[in-house]
């Protein structure tokens, strides 16, 4: 009947809408029991659930064998780890399994079986859950001793088609590849002339006390060409130089010369072509999730025109009544549905035309703008003057003197203790002058929240972050009272409690030197840079994601290559880094970061350390040198305009980052999509 039909082209609008919001695809099913199923996967329950799931299965590794979840890391005092029972980590993956299944289904029928050919990311999520429940019962058939688990390299894959901003991220880099390869090779040339160079001018000769270069970095084709491949990551610098240096200073010319081409030109090089190509193809990717949005929007219009309420006037246009219904069930950010209603409110018109529906959307791209609530209106003249004083920029500018001060303080007293002993150390002095400093900063707080009111002083995340610590400090001062008393000459007193008098002082003196960066938004330009990097971090969570893919896959690799290659006795470095390939956990993590700048340890494993230089400090620290610099240049552009960085907060995103370059999609194009939805069957 029509109230059927108005309910279908009311949800529609509702989803199409919420798609236009996340930058989702349209392309799914639109009829009511797929809504409603559509709804419910994206719902905050659903995805948390999955979200869940993914972190779960990341997480195993962990506790699966070889763990190394002990509360030491020095391998020559840690107990041994505890080895879970065959079965159990194993049905812990299969409920994820099952998760992962479900979502794979339900992604599978709501696009169709038609789009589902095209969706390359869901055949390859088939596939990577195929291949590990056929690795899944090999390990149960071979009751847990198998010590190759294929599905353990393929679990990040689920964290990586979790993510649209991911995938995009991934594409972008794809894209990048080619430009980058060139560069790599022309390092590559650049990398074997030098050796070349290295080993005629380095051979053996007669002396064997001068060849100390040959025999310690160009015995052969192999030696010579790490050690040059290390020195271009700079981490033997300066010592394969050494031994020529000693012999004749005019050495030192050659790698000079391989460090200034190789580190200054070339890899800086590399730099500048992946933020010119990556920022090209971010662009696209951007510019395809405006276009997303515009559809979506476009949608949503279409189909509220199809009403059987407005068909009978005028097919193009949409009344604000069934506009209101949808804000009202749509699940969007308040500010936006706010906004849009208010600007319903004030429109004379009853009906939209496709523009006025697009310009009222227009407000999901604007900058999340977060306005401080008003200071308190006193009657009193008294009150008047101290909310003056105490709310003027300059009450600040003398806290942040007082601040200084403070650690001043501390530097003095920490130079003058610095060679004595822990027992003819005096804390009064310490403990004196920090509860004075201390009494200041609740003096300080309180006179701000007197003048501002607690709502305004709360909205400033600088005033949260110095109350916060505030806080803190004044309940360590007063723990520290009540255990050892107030501060007198010669007050050391016996250890009580958890932590000694030392470590409440030393605590307490940590928290006042971290207080001190409350002085960032004071400076405009340290300003600028610590809220480029604040926004960068909010942005982040695609990289951050494909990193942790990245050090995921590769500590897994590292662990079935290197499990067992030396048995760790005595301390001797090898020992230690073959053992901690054993083990996961934190000194996985680790050793893989140390090696981002290390030499290479074993000879047959250079290709695996060789990968990860280049997958992770020339590619993925280029990429992120690509962003930083694009988030630093469109606040500095900002900055110009002389758009103010602490008065007003704003919330940026990586669309609205791009947002001025972006072109509007036109009419025809956005039609055109419309008419190709494999689900949506439009009236005109």
């Amino acid at each position: 009947g029509i109230g059927a039909d108005n309910d279908l082209y009311i949800n529609q609008a509702i989803v199409f809408i919420e798609d236009a919001i996340q930058y989702r695809s349209i392309n799914h099913r639109v009829d009511s029991k797929s809504l409603w199923l559509y709804r419910w996967y994206y719902s905050r329950t659903c995805q948390w659930i999955l979200s869940l799931t993914i972190t779960i299965i990341l997480a195993l590794v962990f506790i699966e064998k070889p763990s190394s979840l002990t509360i030491t890391s020095d391998v020559r005092y840690r107990l041994s780890p505890w080895n879970p029972p065959c079965g159990l980590t194993e049905s812990i993956e299969l409920l994820c399994f099952l998760v992962f299944m479900v979502d794979v289904a339900v992604k599978s029928y709501l696009i169709g079986w038609e789009e589902f050919w095209k969706n390359k990311w869901l055949m390859a999520y088939i596939l990577t859950l195929v291949v590990s429940l056929t690795d899944w019962i090999v390990s149960l058939s071979f009751f847990c001793t198998e010590n190759v688990r294929i599905r353990r390299i393929l679990r990040p894959f689920f964290l990586l088609q979790n993510s649209s901003m991911m995938k995009k991220t991934l594409k972008s880099i794809n894209s990048t590849l080619p430009e980058m390869a060139s560069v790599v090779l022309l390092l590559a040339v650049h990398l074997s002339l030098f050796t070349m160079f290295g080993m005629l001018l380095f051979a053996r000769t007669k002396d064997g006390q001068q060849d100390k270069e040959w025999v310690g970095y160009f015995r052969n084709l192999p030696d010579s060409l790490t050690s040059l491949l290390v020195l271009l990551t700079t981490a033997n610098n300066p010592d394969v130089m050494i031994p020529a240096y000693s012999k004749n200073r005019a050495y030192s010319i050659f790698f000079i010369l391989f460090t200034v081409l190789g580190n200054l030109f070339l890899m800086n090089l590399l730099t500048a072509i992946i933020y010119n190509q990556f920022r090209g193809y971010l662009l696209k990717s951007v510019q395809s999730s405006l276009f997303r949005r515009r559809l979506g929007i476009r949608a949503a219009f279409e189909v509220l025109s199809s009403l059987k309420e407005t068909a009978s006037a005028q097919q193009s246009c949409v009344s604000v009544g069934a506009l209101l219904r949808v804000l009202q069930k749509a699940e969007m950010d308040s500010r936006c549905k706010q906004a849009i209603m208010r600007s319903l409110k004030t429109c004379s018109c009853d009906q939209l035309s496709a523009a006025q529906f697009r310009k009222l959307f227009e407000e999901l791209d604007k900058d999340a703008i977060r306005e401080h609530p008003p200071c308190p209106e006193y009657q009193s003249y008294f009150m008047q003057k101290m909310q003056f004083a105490f709310g003027h920029p300059y009450f600040g500018y003398l806290g942040n003197v007082v601040a200084l001060a403070n650690i001043v303080s501390i530097c003095v007293v920490l130079v003058m203790d610095a060679d004595k002993q822990p027992s003819e150390r005096d804390d009064f002095f310490l403990g004196a002058i920090n509860c004075f400093f201390i009494l200041y900063y609740l003096l300080e707080m309180l006179l701000k929240i007197l003048a501002m009111g607690l709502k305004r002083y709360l909205s400033y995340p600088s005033n949260r972050f110095d109350g916060l610590l505030t806080v803190i400090l004044l309940v360590l001062e007063i723990a520290t009272f009540a255990v050892y008393g107030f501060p007198h000459p010669g007050w050391r007193p016996e250890f009580m409690g958890l932590l000694s008098l030392w470590d409440m002082v030393r605590l307490v003196n940590m928290l006042i030197v971290f207080r001190f960066l409350r002085i960032i938004p004071n400076m405009k330009f340290m300003a600028l840079v610590v809220t480029t990097l604040l926004d960068l971090v909010k942005n982040l969570r695609a990289f951050a994601g494909i990193l942790v893919v990245v050090f995921y896959a590769f500590a897994i690799i590292g662990i079935m290559l290197f499990k067992g290659a030396i048995i760790p006795v005595g301390n001797t470095r090898k020992n230690v880094i073959s053992w901690l390939f054993g083990h996961f956990q934190a000194e996985i993590i680790y050793c893989l970061l140390y090696l981002l700048t290390v030499n290479l340890i074993y000879r047959w494993a250079k290709i695996y350390f060789v990968a990860w230089w280049l997958i992770s400090s020339v590619i993925w620290v280029n990429l992120f040198v690509a962003l930083l610099l694009e988030n630093f240049i469109h606040k500095w552009d900002r900055r110009c305009h002389r758009e103010p960085l602490s008065d007003i907060e704003y919330q940026r995103t990586v669309e609205l980052m791009f947002r001025d370059v972006l072109e509007e999609p036109t009419e025809e194009e956005l039609m055109e999509k419309l008419h190709q939805h494999p689900h949506l069957q439009l009236c005109r």
